[in-house]
């Protein structure tokens, strides 16, 4: 749901009105939000929702930015760039899946994402930007010898980021599974898999 103001006086600022748009894009659709849509959610005129942003897109592009800046973040991080190829895996998907639990609104924005305007197929190019550097290190990992020879590393990585982010639809915060025990539980699913393993 949009967050609402608790006091009518405070002015929002940019993170809040992303906040804002975020929840908002989510109940009704992109393609189905207006400018209006948001600044009633806000509870301010449109003339003032314009004084932060000139556009719906440049809201979504902020919302699902954030989601697809955090995601990039980890492919910078040691984990990432140190280490053979199913190492640096492992820590792709746990640090995805920690993301996701951060940055719930916004990923489940990404990952509703259409292609339908521009502004989503730029959004989809970056998501499988990220995709193609997960495909290549699993293309390594099989010549490494570390997933078994027949893999397509291509599917690996559909499937296991697929697996990754749609856990958006369900988790919650507040709920009973607690966000370190759904991140081991990620990894553990993927990596003690006999389905990837070099020897099944």
């Amino acid at each position: 749901m949009p967050r609402q103001r608790n006091d009518a006086r405070a002015p929002y600022g940019l993170d809040d009105i992303v906040d804002i748009a975020v929840g908002v894009f989510l109940e009704r659709g992109y393609d189905g939000t207006s400018m209006g849509d948001l600044a009633k959610a806000a509870d301010i005129t449109k003339s003032s929702f314009y004084y932060h942003v000139t556009s719906k897109e440049e809201l979504f592009e902020r919302g699902v930015g954030r989601a697809l800046d955090a995601l990039f973040g980890v492919l910078d991080e040691p984990g990432s760039l140190r280490g053979t190829a199913i190492e640096r895996i492992r820590h792709i998907v746990r640090r995805t899946v920690e993301i996701v639990t951060e940055r719930l609104p916004e990923v489940a924005l990404l990952v509703r994402t259409h292609g339908k305007t521009e502004a989503e197929k730029r959004a989809l190019e970056r998501r499988r930007e990220f995709d193609r550097t997960m495909t290549r290190l699993a293309r390594q990992a099989v010549r490494d010898g570390d997933l078994r020879a027949n893999l397509d590393p291509g599917l690996f990585t559909r499937l296991v980021l697929g697996m990754a982010v749609s856990v958006v639809e369900w988790y919650r915060p507040e709920g009973k599974v607690r966000a370190t025990v759904l991140v081991d539980a990620v990894e553990a699913l993927v990596f003690d898999s006999p389905l990837w393993s070099p020897d099944a």
